[in-house]
């Protein structure tokens, strides 16, 4: 099992996620910005080496604008060799990465135009995965998306879309559960018609779900991945303090993970930490997850 943090290292002194106002775009400022985007994400994953953590979640900010139409820069030609050695690193030490686009990606929007920029911003995604010449275990994650009113047409909108998306899209995309709209249930609707691989999300299943446990639900979501997509990827948080319902925690519930690692015994996935102080957490979870493993608890 992978143990793996998003986006953001809190302790390197730098941010992968650096950008700048739509108003003052210009090739100089995206130059500097995915410079310093690229230096730190190299900081991140020496961090993470040294750590023994092997999964991460790289930002979708590392090039601002990326699909924008006001970006014409050439960026993938000009930083290639910096994508590139990435790229290397990521192989040579085994570290399985993943992107998560934001909330703006719909592609079940009944508005063409929100589609076709969807389809774009995740044909950036592609490349930087491919830029980086990952293997298709590093996946591209979405939501399923709005309901619209219409939950059942929404879903056959994403069936759809998504048969009319590029190969290589296709070949990296995976949807989750989410807390409010569309269930573990509802994807595995979707499942049946596309093969797309569900993303287990454990926190979205507490808030949201139809009577499965969590071992059931991963147990089912596990079906949805071939052997070329890798483990399945689970989501793990828990509710935060003193705050709304479906708040993701601040920091690892210990007692609530040791639970979470005793109850999944015997099923196989990589693990992405969605918790607020990211790298510490993790460290935490590789120690309870030993313990696990060792028959200590």
């Amino acid at each position: 099992m992978r143990i793996g943090y998003p986006c953001i290292n809190l302790g390197v002194g730098c941010s992968p996620n650096e950008t700048f106002r739509l108003k003052n775009y210009s090739e100089e400022n995206l130059k500097e910005k995915v410079k310093n985007n690229l230096s730190c994400l190299l900081k991140i994953l020496e961090f993470n080496i040294s750590n023994n953590i092997y999964f991460f979640r790289i930002s979708s900010d590392i090039v601002p604008f990326a699909s924008h139409p006001i970006c014409k820069f050439k960026w993938q030609k000009f930083f290639e060799r910096d994508f590139k050695l990435l790229g290397e690193i990521i192989k040579n030490n085994k570290i399985r990465v993943s992107m998560h686009p934001d909330q703006f990606v719909l592609i079940n929007s009944p508005d063409e135009k929100i589609v076709e920029r969807s389809i774009k911003e995740l044909e950036y995604h592609c490349d930087i995965l491919e830029l980086m010449e990952t293997g298709y275990d590093a996946k591209i994650q979405i939501h399923v998306g709005g309901v619209y009113n219409d939950k059942e047409k929404s879903i056959l909108r994403f069936i759809e879309n998504y048969e009319k998306l590029p190969q290589r899209i296709k070949n990296r995309l995976v949807i989750e559960n989410d807390d409010r709209s569309f269930s573990l249930k509802d994807c595995l609707v979707i499942y049946k018609k596309t093969k797309i691989p569900i993303v287990f999300d454990v926190f979205h299943h507490t808030c949201l779900n139809n009577g499965e446990s969590i071992y059931e639900g991963i147990k089912e979501a596990i079906k949805t991945w071939k052997k070329i997509d890798g483990e399945l990827i689970v989501d793990y948080s828990s509710q935060g303090e003193n705050k709304k319902r479906c708040s993701h925690s601040y920091d690892i519930d210990e007692n609530d993970f040791k639970e979470f690692l005793i109850k999944t015994k015997g099923l196989d996935f990589d693990v992405m930490l969605e918790i607020k102080n990211k790298e510490k957490s993790v460290l935490k979870a590789q120690k309870i997850l030993r313990e696990v493993t060792d028959g200590k608890i």
